[in-house]
């Protein structure tokens, strides 16, 4: 009678933390958002500056680095889309940690937004 509770909770944070391990989906929109590393040039107009991030305190020991760097790339490309843009000139990127002896948990890419015909 007791052990139900405690088998649906086990469920439900095993299940949370699958989903928490896997890089952040990109959106249909996302993906026509080009990242780039330079400046984009001809016609395009600046739309503001988008933050893409994944990982957290509780899930981000369990993400491989690979899914939190995809998955804050995606973030960044979905935000950017809903802004408008199709290309972001990526300025940053960052890794941190929320323990001093654990490995990376979360990771942030800084971006401008542009709209470019």
């Amino acid at each position: 009678m007791f052990s139900r509770p405690g088998i649906k909770l086990s469920v439900v944070i095993s299940t949370f933390l699958i989903i928490g391990c896997s890089a952040t989906p990109v959106t249909p929109e996302g993906s026509s958002v080009e990242l780039l590393t330079e400046k984009p040039t001809g016609n395009c107009k600046p739309l503001g500056d988008a933050v893409g991030s994944q990982g957290n305190w509780l899930t981000g020991d369990y993400t491989s680095n690979k899914n939190l760097l995809i998955g804050a790339r995606n973030n960044l490309r979905n935000k950017a889309a809903k802004m408008g843009g199709n290309y972001v000139w990526v300025q940053n990127s960052a890794n941190t940690n929320a323990w001093e002896s654990r490995g990376t948990t979360n990771t942030t890419v800084l971006g401008v937004v542009y709209r470019c015909e």
